[in-house]
């Protein structure tokens, strides 16, 4: 798979979706649906944007117990998403489940990847109420190996840790980085951040940029930038 910028349309509304969606005229961005715009508007708004010609990248990261997480997977395979995730930490018996319930009778199924760590989460705050004493760096990789040995694609992780997965896990383990602002941008709410250069520097396959795009004033030119950034 080749490296692509995807947008996370963090939008509460099929209509404002569209509204920005429309914006672009030249490209189909490969976009990310999370459970804001999903929870508004259900499956509808992902068959919608499937007609539209875009990728889609379903971010609902299911964590529940294997069963239940294989039959939400069933359901999800039907709305032909491109990939979509799942928590590593519900366990290597809930990966291998949801893993089973996304395979269609066909063989065929969407990317699936896990979260390791969300890159709102420090060190400190994971010791500190996760009550993980393990260092972040050493957790996420564990992770990792964790959803490769239940035979998942790849990871979400932060750019900053898409070296060190590839490392631990291969090259050909698909490592799918949030976190991304330009160098002249806000960073937010989250902790572990770099730009779309640095990111493809390191080792991304995929960017997933939000704020820095959706908000920009011109979400185009913003979105270009990025694949300038860090595709080349």
């Amino acid at each position: 798979m080749g490296r692509d910028v995807i947008i996370a349309c963090d939008f509460d509304s099929a209509e404002k979706t569209f509204a920005f969606l429309d914006r672009f005229t030249e490209e189909k961005p490969f976009v990310k649906i999370g459970m804001e715009l999903f929870y508004a508007e259900g499956p509808s708004i992902v068959r919608e944007i499937k007609k539209r010609g875009h990728k889609i990248f379903l971010d609902l990261k299911l964590h529940d117990i294997p069963n239940t997480v294989k039959k939400s997977m069933a359901v999800l395979s039907s709305l032909d998403v491109d990939m979509t995730n799942l928590h590593a930490a519900g366990t290597i018996d809930m990966m291998k489940a949801a893993l089973e319930g996304l395979t269609r009778p066909d063989g065929t199924r969407p990317v699936l990847i896990a979260v390791t760590q969300l890159t709102s989460t420090s060190e400190e705050r994971m010791q500190n109420e996760l009550l993980i004493n393990a260092g972040i760096n050493e957790t996420i990789i564990k992770y990792a190996n964790n959803a490769k040995a239940a035979g998942l694609d790849g990871v979400v992780c932060s750019p900053l840790e898409a070296g060190m997965v590839k490392e631990s896990c291969g090259k050909e383990f698909i490592t799918v980085t949030p976190g991304v602002r330009f160098a002249d941008g806000e960073v937010g709410d989250q902790v572990r951040v770099t730009t779309p250069a640095k990111a493809k520097e390191i080792g991304s396959d995929y960017i997933v940029v939000g704020r820095p795009v959706t908000q920009a004033d011109d979400p185009v030119a913003a979105y270009r930038r990025c694949v300038k950034e860090f595709v080349g």
